[in-house]
């Protein structure tokens, strides 16, 4: 049950998010707002026909209806309206670093520049840090439904933005493109000094977790909820604190899940692993980190002491300086 006193304690505990895709911030609003002013034809004639195509049969159907809003960012201005719209939310959410994705190959394919993206996008990031505190990374996706030579092409356009970008993920259709598709773009991301997450274990089998650590080498996974398939993988996660990444109403929008409360983040935490709170693709599947937090109490009766494990995780699992973790895990430690 939400009371008003766990509603208040959620929105003033401190969070980091981990995984969000800022391609799946697109709200139906905007969605518009840029169709009209880069001319760009619509398959849905209002906003509500758009929130009614926002029921998905599994990660596939989210997919083809979110490359076509991609199709109405065409600009520098564009992506930064995005990006800084998301800011805002975290704000009101109180998200005070962010390690967010961004999908370049989605952009080039269609003829918009690398740099136009990127520019755009760290336009909003640095005004968000500088005006709203909100702290951040930038991780650059490549598409899992590409060849390796596309994704190392992207790698390669974004050589002079290197000092801009603090990792490499990879993402979109799981099922039948494994870790081991991407073992050479990986390797060479490393070399450039890049950190590496991937999404496995969301629709796709344990073993994904497994190659995406032995075969990847990444910092993170993220989804990685079929972890609990493989006992043993579980434990060496226990063991080694890699972090799970996990979009608890993004699991449910793509029916990874039946329910809410079927969902397995409180089991997870419960066995020890670094599990952590995110919204994924939040114009798509229903919520910002707030609405997150706020389904895990009035769904899987998650306590204060849960949430707080699950903020600090996040915390733990950041790419932020020791100086600056150190300082939220004492806000949060703070809180009752």
């Amino acid at each position: 049950m939400l009371t008003p006193d766990m509603q208040d304690f959620i929105q003033k505990l401190p969070k980091v998010e981990l995984h969000l895709h800022l391609e799946g911030t697109l709200e139906p609003e905007m969605l518009f707002q840029l169709a009209e002013r880069n001319h760009v034809e619509l398959a849905y004639d209002s906003i509500e026909a758009v929130r009614n195509a926002y029921n998905f049969d599994n990660l596939q159907s989210f997919l083809d209806l979110y490359y076509q809003g991609s199709n109405t960012l065409q600009t520098e201005q564009d992506f930064y309206d995005l990006s800084w719209a998301y800011l805002l939310h975290c704000r009101n959410d109180n998200v005070r670093h962010v390690e967010v994705f961004f999908d370049p190959q989605a952009h080039t394919a269609r003829g918009i520049a690398f740099e136009t993206v990127i520019t755009g996008i760290r336009k909003a990031l640095l005004q968000g840090e500088m005006e709203l505190g909100i702290s951040f990374k930038l991780i650059m996706c490549f598409l899992r439904h590409l060849s390796e030579a596309d994704a190392m092409q992207t790698l390669e356009q974004a050589e002079d933005y290197l000092d801009w970008i603090d990792g490499v993920g990879l993402d979109s259709s799981e099922v039948g493109n494994p870790p081991a598709k991407f073992v050479n773009v990986f390797a060479k991301a490393r070399e450039k000094g890049l950190l590496t997450v991937a999404h496995a274990g969301e629709e796709g089998p344990a073993d994904y977790i497994r190659d995406s650590v032995d075969l990847l080498k990444v910092s993170r996974i993220d989804h990685g909820v079929r972890i609990t398939d493989d006992p043993e993988l579980v434990q060496q996660f226990v063991q080694s604190r890699m972090p799970l990444t996990v979009c608890p109403l993004s699991n449910i929008k793509l029916c990874v899940f039946k329910d809410m409360a079927s969902h397995n983040i409180l089991e997870l935490l419960a066995k020890g692993l670094c599990v952590t709170v995110n919204s994924d693709d939040p114009a798509y599947f229903g919520g910002y980190m707030n609405a997150n937090y706020t389904a895990l109490v009035t769904d899987l009766g998650a306590t204060k002491a849960q949430l707080k494990q699950l903020a600090l995780n996040s915390i733990e699992a950041s790419w932020m300086s020791a100086e600056a973790r150190q300082a939220l895990i004492e806000e949060v430690n703070y809180l009752s």
